[in-house]
Order: structure tokens, then C-alpha cells, then sequence
């Protein structure tokens, strides 16, 4: 295979009682794709769903043709988001769950901490113009709650199917600077591994647009590898608008106004995805079907139009020219995502192009 590709997971698709309280009884993401609508002409929205429909990942035949679509198109595994707020707070866990507790699908996967809080704008913009409330504050707490976290996910590190680097379990953080004490948790964490039988671990982070840390400072911190996408897609932004200052005064004027002024042609922020960074052995590149978060935002976000499969080949085609050359077990990409609906990054058969974005990536990764 060309590239390790390992799709991000979404499990936002089944009631649970948080979502119930806090948005309305029996919300999940399919709520905010259903209501979306175009903001300006040949903006693609709604964007619904084809072959899968409006599924409930409750259901295990759901999870296994999700696991067969991405096998046929040469995805290695899915990283399934897991929301861990401290203190043994979690949500969103029973997709995963099962999937480790039945052994279906048989389809490598890892896990990647959302670590992020919630607040009443996490999910929808129906309180666009409200105050913040905090829902879920993301807490570190430190050594005994680090502990139990990690003995939480020990079951999936020992799995079989578990998506290893050099004999190590990936697992990667979304917010990889967010906790006062990140040493003391990537130190414990891979001792508590080393303990359980397990070579240790592969922590991968996430390098942000906004924040002060480079690759070389997360690296120091003591993460394995970066991936750069979220800083990634940012400077895509500032060099289509033409620099930082007019891009973030445009966001603040859409943030503002509530207009839709962070609209990009995804031609032509393709091709600034990858840098010569994505070359090294330890930052891993993205791919990226699309991005068009007003199903959840409306008018206040990046929306990225015109994302055709013919442009996504190219993308892909550039993305895979970045790894090629390292060793097999370094070729990672993560395609950001799977079926994150509300955010138009998807890959999952839709209403207007069917499974033409997946076949495109099953051409570049087998041919």
C-alpha cells in the first residue's frame, strides 16, 4: 500500500442523555446535516447521506459495511474519537465499545482523544447568539485520574486490531498542549504501557493554527510524531486571502455580522495542505474530502466549496507524493474524516457523487 491511511471516526450518530438534556431529546449529528441549507449559489448543502442513510451506530451491521466500504478503498482503520473529561467523565463511548467488546468489525482501528470541552455551540448554532455555557469542562486532574484513563483504554492497546507504530499503540491528542503537565502524562502513560506487556506508545499530536508551539516544540514535549493538518488548513486560508491579516479580519467580520466571509474554493486550498514538512518521518500529512461546517455554525465558518472528486484525486495524489519515499511503517495519513457530516469532511457515499470520492482513493493507494 502506498499510504497508511487512517480515517477519523466520528460516533456522534446515537442518542445518548447528554445530547438529550442539552440539545433535545434524541439529537445527533443527523440533526444539524437535515437542517442545513445553501448560503450563497453553488454552495452544496444539505449534503445527506446515500448507501448508509441516516444510520444509528448502535446498530453493529452499520459498523461492519462502514468497515467494508473503507477496506475496499484501502483504508487501514478508523480512529474512533473518544471524549475523556477528567475525573472518568466520558460520552459518546458505546460505538467503540462494542466494537471492542464484540470483536466486530475485525478492522484495525486506535483511538484519538477529543479533548476538547463542551459548551452550548459545540454541536449546533441554534445558540449562535448566546453566551458560552460550559457543559463539559475537559479537566486534567493528574496521576489517578491519568491512570484510570489509561487503564480504560489498556482492553484496546491489547486488542489485535489495534493500529500500532514500530510495535507501539498510536494514540493521538487532539489538544496536545492544553494540560499543564503533558511530560508527566506522555511519561506515565508509556511506563503504565511498558508495565502492561505493551513496547510502549506512539503519541501523535495535533499542530493547531493558533497555537505558539511548532513541530520541533510539540516533538520536545515528547510526542512521537504531528500532524500538521489543523495549522495545515489555516495557512491554506491566510495564503488564499492573501495573508494572516486579511484572513482573520475577515473571520471577525463573519463572526460579527453573521456572514458567510470565510468562503474558499477548495481548489485552491489544496494546494497548500501539504508543506515540505509532511516529508519527515515523524509528521504525518491529512487528507481532506472537504470541509463546510455551517451545518453545524451557519454563516460564522470556513466553508470550502466546489469539492469534486476530480479535485479530490489531485489532492490525494499530492498528499501520497509526501510519504512515498518514507519507510512502510511511516507512510501515516489521516483523512480528516470519515463521516463528519456536520463539518462537510466525509467520505462515506453521499447523494450527489455516490462512492466516487472513495473509488478515488482505492485508484490512488492500489494502482
Amino acid at each position: 500500500m502506498k499510504a497508511r491511511v487512517i480515517a477519523m471516526y466520528l460516533p456522534q450518530y446515537h442518542p445518548v442523555p447528554e445530547n438529550d438534556k442539552y440539545w433535545g431529546k434524541g439529537f445527533t449529528e443527523w440533526n444539524n446535516v437535515v437542517k442545513a441549507r445553501p448560503l450563497f449559489p453553488g454552495h452544496y448543502q444539505p449534503k445527506l447521506p446515500a448507501d448508509l442513510g441516516f444510520y444509528d451506530l448502535r446498530l453493529p451491521e452499520i459498523r461492519e459495511q462502514q468497515a467494508q466500504f473503507a477496506r475496499e478503498a484501502g483504508v487501514e482503520g478508523f480512529m474512533y474519537w473518544h471524549y475523556w473529561f477528567g475525573n472518568g467523565k466520558k460520552v459518546l463511548e458505546k460505538p467503540f465499545e462494542e466494537v471492542l467488546k464484540s470483536g466486530k468489525p475485525d478492522f484495525p482501528f486506535c483511538i484519538g482523544w477529543a479533548n476538547h470541552s463542551w459548551t452550548n455551540k459545540t454541536w449546533t448554532k441554534d445558540k449562535a447568539f448566546q453566551g458560552d455555557a460550559m457543559i463539559f469542562k475537559q479537566e486534567y486532574p493528574g496521576e489517578e485520574d491519568y491512570i484510570e484513563h489509561f487503564n480504560y483504554c489498556l482492553p484496546a492497546f491489547k486488542d489485535s486490531r489495534y493500529i500500532t507504530v514500530d510495535g507501539k499503540p498510536l494514540f493521538y491528542i487532539w489538544v496536545p498542549d492544553d494540560f499543564p503537565d503533558v511530560r508527566t502524562f506522555l511519561e506515565l502513560w508509556r511506563r503504565l504501557a511498558k508495565e502492561s506487556g505493551l513496547k510502549g506508545l506512539h503519541f501523535v499530536a495535533t499542530r493547531h493554527a493558533r497555537s505558539k508551539n511548532t513541530i520541533e516544540g510539540l516533538l520536545d514535549m515528547g510526542y512521537d510524531a504531528v500532524n500538521n493538518c489543523n495549522y495545515n488548513m489555516w495557512r491554506a486560508e491566510c495564503r488564499v486571502r492573501g495573508s494572516e491579516f486579511l484572513k482573520r479580519g475577515l473571520s471577525l467580520l463573519s463572526e460579527k455580522l453573521n456572514l458567510p466571509f470565510q468562503v474558499f474554493n477548495y481548489k485552491s486550498i489544496i494546494k497548500y495542505l501539504t508543506d515540505d514538512n509532511d516529508f519527515r518521518d515523524n509528521v504525518y500529512p491529512t487528507i481532506l474530502p472537504g470541509y463546510d461546517r455551517s451545518p453545524r455554525s451557519g454563516r460564522r465558518t470556513q466553508i470550502y466549496y466546489n469539492n469534486t472528486p476530480a479535485l479530490f484525486e489531485r489532492h490525494v495524489d499530492d498528499v501520497i507524493s509526501h510519504v512515498i519515499e518514507k519507510d512502510a511503517e511511516h507512510r501515516i495519513v489521516f483523512l480528516k474524516s470519515w463521516n463528519e457530516w456536520g463539518e462537510g469532511n466525509y467520505i462515506e457515499p453521499d447523494n450527489r457523487y455516490g462512492d466516487r470520492f472513495l473509488r478515488v482513493l482505492e485508484r490512488q493507494l492500489m494502482r
